[in-house]
């Protein structure tokens, strides 16, 4: 079973790997529901799921209907106006079939302008709190994909104290300076604070190239070689309090169970650095060059 530890401030026991419900956005009923299932065989009571996740929300509603207390709900809005907000939180609130989730994150708040909108009077944030208020959510996040996601991040701490953040954690992101000093500023904060820090992109070999053959169940090629997954989800889950969201690819989900129900032993550099020499790993997001999804 995977370790359970506090998500934060919130009061919940979550456990350290947490099903990214992107995977379910494309899946027929039956398929969702074996997958689900799997959740429970590895004790997994987290679910991230977004408005913006095809039809995530619709193949969770059915497995809440008896399973609601089993799992900590999260979803996401993309919207930056108050009004886009709550509207988005209703209809994911209708599409789950629950009455109340327990976070909404504010999804890849990333961008200047957007994060001035969000923040700002008449903003999402606003429509967020009023919804906490009216018992809609419990908690209220941000997340952000990108090399500037934790800097951001610690900008939206400074105007609001969110009870969750997301951002990209490997070997590849971290081995370059600027987004490392970023990320552990952001990453100390929370540890201070007692927010919960989510991660993202563990398994992630590189962009697709052309040249790459076969299906693609992300947008990005991710880490097939077992060994080396397995030392992706440890580099991620030995870092004291974070947790680790499992890829939109399913096939990799009981691989990456597997791995985080291991007790987590902190890979070497050299093992790290032989795997991206060996899986011509690379990191997703480079400032300046490729910093969008």
């Amino acid at each position: 079973m995977i370790e359970r530890i506090p998500f934060g401030a919130t009061g919940h026991l979550s456990s350290r790997t947490l099903f990214g419900a992107a995977a379910l956005g494309r899946m027929r009923q039956e398929r969702a529901n074996a997958v689900l299932e799997t959740l429970l065989e590895f004790g997994v009571n987290h679910i991230d799921t977004a408005a913006g996740y095809g039809d995530s929300e619709l193949r969770i509603a059915p497995w809440m209907k008896t399973h609601r207390e089993d799992f900590f709900l999260a979803t996401k809005t993309g919207d930056r106006d108050g009004p886009g907000a709550r509207e988005s939180l209703e209809r994911s609130l209708t599409r789950l079939g629950v009455e109340r989730v327990d976070l909404i994150q504010l999804h890849n708040l990333v961008e200047p302008e957007e994060q001035k909108e969000a923040l700002g009077p008449g903003g999402a944030l606003e429509a967020l709190v009023a919804a906490k208020d009216a018992g809609l959510v419990r908690f209220i996040g941000v997340t952000g994909h990108g090399t500037f996601a934790p800097a951001r991040h610690l900008e939206s701490l400074r105007q609001f104290p969110f009870d969750s953040v997301l951002a990209p954690c490997n070997f590849a992101m971290l081995a370059q300076p600027e987004y490392a000093k970023d990320f552990e500023d952001l990453y100390a904060t929370c540890r201070e604070r007692g927010i919960a820090f989510q991660t993202i992109k563990s398994v992630a070999r590189r962009r697709w190239s052309e040249a790459d053959e076969g299906p693609r169940h992300s947008w990005y090629h991710p880490i097939r070689d077992g060994v080396a997954l397995r030392r992706a989800v440890h580099f991620v889950l030995a870092r004291p309090g974070v947790f680790l969201n499992t890829s939109s690819d399913t096939t990799l989900l009981r691989p990456t169970l597997e791995a985080a129900a291991e007790l987590p032993a902190d890979p070497s550099d050299a093992a790290m650095d032989d795997d991206v020499r060996r899986l011509g790993i690379e990191p997703l997001f480079v400032r300046g060059v490729s910093d969008a999804v």
